[in-house]
């Protein structure tokens, strides 16, 4: 898969829910750019791992199909530029369902964007359609896990009304690393 140059996103972006039929290119899309949210002290090989394990199509088949997912895919021209994972359930680890107080709350599990596209809107467009899809399921909140190291991410969940509540460990192939639990009311 190509990555579009800045140029090429002058596309409107839009929004929609994925399909099993995306799920190729949905783990094409998060092969390329989950490197870019880990931290810099995380190894290849752990990244390799996790790609595998979590990211691949066969795994996008399985979060398509699952009733308590909303995967949404955001498309400049004809091509999938972004997508965000979100998870309509209680938090599975009491320690964070602990310390989220706006609930029921979706958990926004991935969120990313091609390189070419940063700055040009998809991020936003991705979080106003999962603000929105709260909103029309009664949701009390959004909340979600963000390394501690990505300043950019906690710059933008920030901006748009995330606040830190806690910690938590997040598992990577062979080690742990450490994420902030932001909590966005709606």
């Amino acid at each position: 898969m190509s990555t579009p140059s800045l140029r090429e996103s002058a596309s409107p972006v839009s929004v929609e829910q994925a399909g099993i039929w995306d799920a190729e290119v949905l783990a094409d899309v998060a092969a390329a750019t989950f490197p870019l949210a880990c931290p810099p002290d995380a190894t290849r090989e752990d990244i390799a791992a996790f790609v595998d394990e979590a990211l691949s199509a066969e795994r996008f088949s399985e979060y398509l199909t699952d009733p308590h997912r909303i995967v949404l895919k955001a498309t400049a021209g004809d091509e999938i530029v972004g997508y965000l994972m979100a998870v309509d359930a209680p938090p599975a680890s009491p320690e964070i369902e602990a310390m989220i107080d706006a609930r029921p709350a979706i958990e926004i599990s991935k969120m990313y964007v091609l390189p070419g596209h940063h700055g040009t809107g998809v991020s936003t467009a991705l979080m106003a359609a999962i603000v929105e899809r709260g909103l029309a399921a009664n949701r009390a909140g959004l909340w979600l896990g963000v390394n501690q190291l990505n300043a950019r991410a906690r710059r933008f969940y920030e901006k748009n009304g995330f606040a830190v509540v806690g910690t938590r460990t997040f598992v990577m192939g062979s080690r742990l690393f450490d994420d902030y639990v932001m909590q966005r009311r709606l």
